[in-house]
């Protein structure tokens, strides 16, 4: 494929579902066990204490590998560690279908985190490269975004159907002829990537990996233990020491793993503070609201998952909408309003009580939240890749999936903690009510946290644009 020639509309489509179908089914495993959770307690013998490792073992890998992952993608090839990352996973997929025990369950899920944190970086780079153009370019990033938001959502409704229908195991199962596909099309369709020469920044790749882990694990074990456990507070010590180290080797290195100029462009840095929040708020909606309509409003996994589809819908339905928007509103003020949409559904989602209707009450809000939601995740997906140097699409990438998983790993440790406090997890319906809404009302207040850091973008954007024409004047003539 020539490099200034465009390539055929059809080739890019099928470019697009390669990508797309292996994103959907690695996002779509962190929580495609959601549904089936109960289920895991008598067919392997989880304790109520081990159970959430099922889903926290798969995003503990997944969270702490993520930069080494771009890097290394970077360095070998994007396709080549897709390719293999792509087939790990389905392999580790199969394992964990078949799974005969706890421990063999929670290997397998280890290993697909594994797999993904490889993987997931070289996809949005392997997309932006195969749309050169500008506006097919945007159309595609809101394409991957709407797939990146939905994955959560789409993972509840699949694992409803197949928990009531078939088995929490075909969940699993279904990612195997997925991953198939897409190893025996990838080397036809996706263009490689030039493997850089370098050397491996492996200080920088150790501090990051082990800082990141020990963060993602402090932050899981921190629901359960409390903040103030030893355990806690000596995991997230070591990851903040392990993070400035990272920085200051990344400041001397001369190939670092992460460029640390991703940081300087204030629209970058701010696209990916407002993911952590936004995803933190949405990933533990999809936790707690699954756990509120079978728990509260007594509905079964499946009927669980299919209520989610309105908000998976909105999520989709907004690629259509957001290039419009942005010719009409502008980016950082149609991000602002996105996320005050969003807020308001997460709002009006925190009344929900023991007796209310899901038709509308529960289901207005989720459309509220998801076409905000929906619309957010796009832009910020375009501005956490927004002048990235080809160079670094990899690393631009990493950061861009990083801040997401960072955020689904705050989000549910944050607000698991909270449902405990508010008395969530006794056994008294008014009690769990009571949690379910307070986790509603701190994700509220992540939206409204995602707002202010919205608006200081948009002052940002205002600021540059009107110092770009003075630096021109100021040029020696």
């Amino acid at each position: 494929m020539s490099s200034t020639t465009p390539a055929p509309a059809w080739r890019r489509t099928v470019v697009l579902a390669l990508i797309m179908g292996a994103q959907l089914m690695m996002v779509l495993d962190t929580s495609i066990v959601t549904t089936a959770l109960p289920h895991l307690v008598d067919e392997l013998g989880f304790s109520p204490a081990s159970l959430s490792w099922v889903q926290n073992a798969y995003v503990l890998a997944f969270g702490g590998l993520l930069l080494l992952g771009a890097r290394v993608g970077d360095l070998a090839g994007r396709r080549r560690v897709f390719v293999i990352a792509v087939a790990v996973f389905a392999l580790a997929s199969l394992v964990a279908g078949l799974a005969f025990s706890a421990p063999v369950l929670l290997a397998a899920r280890v290993l697909q985190g594994v797999a993904s944190a490889f993987a997931i970086p070289s996809t949005l780079a392997l997309l932006v490269g195969a749309y050169p153009e500008p506006e097919q370019r945007s159309r595609a990033i809101a394409v991957y975004s709407a797939v990146i938001g939905a994955g959560a959502s789409v993972g509840i409704i699949v694992g409803g159907l197949f928990t009531d229908l078939l088995s929490w195991r075909w969940g699993l199962l279904i990612n195997v002829p997925i991953g198939l596909i897409v190893v025996l099309l990838s080397p036809r369709f996706l263009t490689e990537t030039a493997r850089r020469r370098g050397s491996f920044d492996l200080a920088g790749a150790l501090t990051i990996t082990v800082g990141m882990t020990a963060l993602v694990w402090g932050l899981i074990e921190s629901s359960t233990l409390g903040w103030a456990s030893p355990v806690v507070i000596g995991l997230l010590a070591l990851a903040a020491v392990l993070v400035v180290a990272f920085v200051l080797i990344e400041r001397r290195t001369a190939e670092p793993i992460v460029p640390l100029g991703l940081f300087a462009n204030a629209t970058r840095s701010g696209a990916y503070l407002a993911r952590i929040l936004i995803v933190g708020a949405m990933f533990s909606t999809f936790y707690f609201l699954s756990q509120y309509l079978q728990d509260v409003l007594h509905f079964s996994a499946l009927l669980a998952g299919l209520s989610f589809i309105p908000l998976t819908g909105m999520f989709f339905a907004t690629v259509y909408v957001v290039r419009p928007l942005v010719r009409w509103m502008g980016q950082e003020r149609l991000l602002i309003a996105s996320l005050v949409l969003a807020l308001v559904g997460m709002g009006w989602l925190s009344t929900v009580g023991a007796g209310t209707a899901f038709l509308p009450w529960v289901l207005l809000p989720l459309l509220v939240l998801g076409i905000g939601q929906g619309i957010a995740i796009i832009l910020l997906t375009q501005f956490g890749m927004a002048d990235v140097p080809a160079d670094q699409a990899g690393a631009g990438s990493g950061l861009v999936n990083t801040a997401h998983q960072l955020g689904g790993s705050v989000g549910l440790a944050v607000l698991a903690g909270v449902f405990i406090a508010a008395g969530g997890d006794r056994a008294a319906i008014a009690a769990q009510v009571t949690g379910y809404q307070a986790v509603f009302h701190v994700a509220a207040g992540f939206y409204a946290l995602a707002v202010v850091v919205g608006v200081v973008m948009l002052v940002a954007a205002r600021r540059a644009r009107r110092s770009a024409p003075v630096n021109a004047v100021e040029q020696p003539v």
